[in-house]
């Protein structure tokens, strides 16, 4: 199939660092390349890709600096999409719904991945005006504040089976990766260690957004011996952190869509200690390839029940469910219904 992955343009495709959505777009790519479809990569000029790559900006927007501007440089992304329209059997868009007024009369040549949380104002109204626009869920619970909306299936992110081999926890420290915000609750991390007597390692980085909090909540805690501050990292760096933890905690506040982290994770065959919030209970067996706690305290028992869960056990999960191949042909396999119009919930 002619496929256009039309990506966000605020991080490359893959990210440098942190960059959940970009990350999960460059992986689907790359998987359809090699499956062997004709694959056009919408994305910033730095990504880096065996499909063939049209490039509206030069660098990422987070990296480009306070000068981009980034409504207009995705307005020139779908402006020259609908130019090469004729090109493609389907448009897959992960912009949120930033195209949606660009693209409704070509509405079922497209598919859109929602990647975030929908439970924000207006976007029940948006999503009941553009109703035409076919979605993907990346959960079944990310659907439930707008059970009115065209979804027409939930498909679960996947990574490469290669991105590394499971871990043995030998590092002996509980894992945070990610953002230094509110919902992600880094207190809460802090808090697990501290009352299970194990060191942390947080791997995170801090936006703009969230630096009043940071300094508020959060920067004294990193005066305690127990918590280590890496920073955000990249690929390259993952597969031996999340390998030499001995669980990754993941304890937001929020109604989390979906948590790449988790099956980061779960692929070097460390499991994950989550709050019951959002995706969770989706992603992870309780008892199998972590455990799902309501409170601080469930989550620092959890952490002495750890060795009862076998990585090996953790990461064939990983395979057998979030593996970017399943992921690549449950696409595929609604591309092609798209295609030939009999596409249905």
């Amino acid at each position: 199939m002619k496929i256009a992955q039309i990506a966000p343009l605020y991080e490359s495709c893959p990210p440098k660092g942190y960059g959940g959505t970009e990350r999960v777009v460059s992986y689907l790519t790359e998987e359809l390349v090699a499956l062997g479809h004709d694959v056009t990569l919408f994305a910033s000029g730095d990504s880096v890709t065996a499909a063939r790559l049209v490039a509206p900006c030069p660098r990422s927007i987070r990296l480009a600096g306070t000068g981009a501007d980034g409504l207009a440089y995705h307005a020139i992304m779908f402006h020259e999409v609908l130019e090469r329209i004729d090109e493609f059997d389907v448009l897959h868009f992960h912009t949120d719904y930033l195209h949606f007024p660009s693209f409704e009369r070509d509405a079922a040549k497209t598919v859109t991945t929602m990647h975030g949380r929908l439970d924000v104002p207006m976007m029940g109204e948006i999503l009941d005006t553009f109703a035409m626009m076919p979605l993907v869920s990346i959960s079944n619970s990310q659907r439930l504040p707008v059970p009115g909306a065209n979804f027409v299936r939930t498909i679960y992110h996947g990574l490469p089976s290669n991105a590394g081999e499971a871990g043995n926890g030998e590092g002996g420290y509980l894992a945070f990766v990610g953002r230094i915000s509110p919902e992600k609750r880094p207190d809460r991390a802090f808090a697990i260690a501290k009352g299970a007597g194990v060191p942390l390692h947080v791997a995170a980085k801090i936006d703009p957004v969230d630096r009043e909090y940071y300094d508020r909540k959060i920067a004294h805690l990193f005066d305690d011996p127990i918590v280590t501050f890496i920073g955000e990292i990249g690929d390259d760096k993952k597969g031996s952190f999340f390998g030499g933890a001995r669980a990754l905690v993941f304890p937001i506040d929020w109604p989390e869509p979906f948590g790449l982290v988790m099956i980061e994770a779960m692929a070097m065959g460390t499991p994950t200690i989550a709050f019951r919030h959002g995706s969770v209970e989706e992603i992870i067996e309780d008892g199998i390839t972590g455990f799902v706690v309501d409170n601080v305290a469930q989550a620092i028992a959890a952490v002495a029940k750890l060795p009862q869960l076998d990585r090996a056990a953790i990461r064939r999960r990983f395979e057998e469910r979030f593996s970017i191949r399943r992921t690549a042909e449950n696409y595929v396999s609604l591309y092609r219904k798209l295609h030939l119009g009999v596409l249905a919930a």
